[in-house]
């Protein structure tokens, strides 16, 4: 029989996998995959100050090209259960939607791959011109990492290569299909404080307002475009998320003023540019008059593009054929695993519809998952027969 993604699916969903715990949910998956023939690794993946965490590649054959099929199987916290109408961890099934947490963002995804990959073996008589590998990692909802990063490195370690990878997360917008993520714009975080000087607001020369300067420095952040988009991605974009002054008095100047922000980017810049950038208009606006300074984020993460051509072309043509829509190709959103992926080889994501991914009452139709599980089916046929040796 086929290997059903909605049993699969089930199973996942009842593990209560909420980062850093992996909640058996990997174990199942292990010992699915060794049944299937995979050969399985369970890496535990540590950091000081960080909780350890489970990881999960799992790969069935040794030659290339080596498709793999990337996601993670930790949730977020649920929250109150009894806002919920089903409980979160139970799987329930009813009027045609599995309902639980993870079952779109993204154990549903995992599913529908796995079920697949299974499918695809059973009816080649586990005979395929390359290799078929799952990276599951426990740690994206969370810190990230011991996760992705890391265990991609461990691959690297074991010259083990990845030739083309799709990252089953929620990208369709509202059908399935309407939407495949080519790529992701970066992300940059800093902190601008601006120093002033206490005082009585009654006696103003005698103390220095941050309050006037930050809001000189914001608006030179703000009031030109960092530019104006490129073919495939949006104008790169400025947000300021807070402003703060921990002051609760009307009668007193504070000391200082910070500001956070975060530059979602396109391909036209790199973290290190966009510094120089952001310090550039800083000082400008800031002459000899306002004292600041600046903190980033350490963790930025780059933009990347898998631009189209025979890759793209094969995901999109089986999107197409499963569900009868043909793909936008899209940068939106914010970031992902496919982050770390984009540096070993090209990434793209496809996955569920997103509307109810991290929501009480998270659910996605089994009709959903049954479908992804062909536009899977069809990518690795095609890919092989693309790819292929």
């Amino acid at each position: 029989m086929a290997a059903d993604p909605v049993d699969i699916a089930r199973t996942l969903i009842r593990c209560p996998s909420v980062t850093p715990e992996e909640g058996g949910a990997l174990a199942f998956l292990a010992e699915l995959l060794d049944k299937a023939g995979f050969s399985v690794h369970r890496v535990k993946l540590t950091a000081p100050d960080t909780p350890d965490i489970e990881n999960l590649y799992a790969r069935f054959g040794t030659k290339g090209p080596n498709f793999c099929f990337a996601g993670h199987t930790d949730v977020v916290p649920p929250g109150d259960e009894a806002h919920w109408r089903f409980p979160p961890f139970e799987g329930a099934i009813q009027d045609g939607m599995l309902h639980g947490r993870g079952a779109v963002d993204m154990k549903g995804g995992v599913a529908a791959s796995v079920a697949a990959a299974l499918d695809l073996l059973a009816d080649q008589n586990g005979t395929l011109p390359g290799s078929i590998s799952f990276l599951i990692t426990g740690d994206e909802e969370g810190p990230a990492i011991n996760g992705t990063e890391k265990l991609l490195r461990w691959l690297a370690d074991r010259d083990e290569r990845i030739d083309h990878c799709v990252l089953g997360e929620p990208s369709s917008r509202a059908a399935l299909g309407d939407m495949v993520k080519i790529g992701r714009r970066g992300s940059l975080s800093g902190t601008l404080t601006v120093h002033g000087k206490q005082g009585h607001v009654g006696y103003p020369h005698l103390a220095e307002n941050p309050i006037r300067g930050m809001v000189r420095l914001l608006d030179s952040l703000m009031a030109e475009p960092l530019d104006a988009g490129t073919t495939h991605f949006q104008a790169s974009n400025l947000e300021v998320v807070t402003v703060d002054v921990g002051n609760p008095a009307y009668n007193v100047i504070p000391a200082e003023a910070v500001a956070r922000f975060n530059v979602r980017f396109n391909e036209l810049w790199m973290p290190a540019t966009l510094k120089a950038e952001i310090g550039r208009r800083l000082r400008a606006a800031a002459g000899n008059e306002v004292r600041w300074s600046i903190d980033f984020v350490e963790r930025a993460s780059d933009s990347f593009l898998t631009r189209p051509g025979a890759f793209v072309d094969l995901v999109t043509a089986s999107i197409e054929e499963a569900t009868g829509r043909k793909p936008e190709l899209s940068t939106t959103g914010g970031t992902s695993d496919a982050r770390f992926i984009k540096d070993y080889c090209p990434v793209i994501e496809f996955g569920p519809v997103g509307a109810s991914m991290h929501q009480t009452d998270e659910a996605v139709p089994v009709a959903e998952l049954h479908a992804l599980t062909r536009v899977y089916r069809g990518i690795l046929e095609r890919y092989f027969a693309t790819f292929g040796r």
